[in-house]
């Protein structure tokens, strides 16, 4: 039987294959290229302009005028890094942070665990309902959430009031801050847990039964279970969710304005609040412009945990 010798391939046809190869790695950055341009338009430019601004003094007359602010260098920033009211806010905003990604995450991953537990039917209507919170407008969320708590006509107060010995008829929620960011936390956790539900759904039913199985049948206890199979196997989704949810609590604005009528009292600023306040209501915009820049800041810290996380999940697979 005669050997089939396999044709050398021409000169050409190597050529053609070398820069096919050289030219794969381009491939996925012209992809994305589009995507960089068109944040680069949209985000770039006002950023740019927002760390300018914060190393001048821009007041009334230059915004009327259209003269050039003068250059202050870092004088906004000492101003606003040397102010106690400053930290305070940051300190809120931290503390308000990890109360609502905490109840989040809490609440999405029981509720989670629950659509598994569930007949079909069941898991369906849940699905429904966690799509239509997320579909809602945080403004229409607002208002509901403002009508519930109303001092005058909220059904939470007379609700809690029907309890033995509590009497909140006519109970302003918002007159104690800690009362007030309870209602504000519990408007943006509402908001917030849907996504968080439906991925940890997702992840969890990503899990083999035979894992979970083999465990109840080796003895282990469904705490146990939870703690070295089940969890385990979601933890890469919670971690990434986590991060964007810190990310996106941190920069919360639209809540606490709405909550509040568009009149904040000082005890409910956030950074957001703080940074638009400063610029928009007391005319000090350079200053409005560095609380913004440096609320970017200690938000790209969150997005390079995020970015670590994102790589380290990409090495373990």
């Amino acid at each position: 039987m005669r050997k089939t010798v396999p044709a050398r391939r021409a000169p050409q046809d190597r050529r053609a294959g070398a820069l096919r190869r050289r030219a794969r790695p381009l491939v996925p950055y012209l992809l994305i290229t589009p995507t960089l341009l068109a944040l680069l338009v949209v985000l770039g430019y006002p950023l740019a302009d927002m760390v300018t601004l914060s190393f001048q003094d821009m007041t009334r007359k230059e915004l009327f005028s259209g003269a050039a602010p003068p250059w202050v260098g870092f004088e906004q920033f000492r101003t606003i890094l040397g102010d106690g009211f400053f930290w305070t806010v940051v300190a809120r905003t931290v503390l308000f942070t990890v109360v609502c990604v905490t109840l989040t995450m809490v609440l999405g991953l029981l509720i989670a665990l629950l659509m598994r537990r569930v007949s079909p039917w069941v898991r369906a209507v849940l699905a429904g309902v966690l799509v239509a919170v997320w579909a809602m407008p945080v403004m229409v969320a607002s208002a509901i959430f403002r009508w519930l708590f109303d001092a005058d006509y909220g059904v939470m107060n007379w609700l809690l009031s029907r309890l033995p010995g509590v009497d909140l008829s006519r109970h302003n929620w918002f007159t104690d801050p800690w009362q007030g960011f309870a209602v504000i936390t519990a408007v943006v956790v509402w908001g917030a847990l849907p996504f968080a539900a439906i991925s940890l759904r997702a992840a969890l039913a990503q899990i083999p039964p035979e894992l979970e199985e083999a465990a109840v049948i080796d003895g282990a206890r469904p705490s146990q279970v939870f703690r070295y199979v089940t969890f385990p196997c979601v933890k890469p989704v919670f971690v990434v969710i986590t991060t964007l949810s810190a990310i996106w609590d941190f920069g919360v604005f639209n809540q606490v304005w709405l909550m509040r009528g568009g009149q904040p009292e000082r005890e409910y600023y956030l950074l957001g609040v703080y940074s638009f306040i400063e610029s928009f209501a007391v005319n000090r915009y350079s200053a409005g412009a560095a609380i913004a820049v440096v609320t970017v800041v200690l938000l790209l810290v969150g997005a390079v945990v995020y970015l670590r996380q994102m790589l380290r999940l990409g090495e373990a697979e």
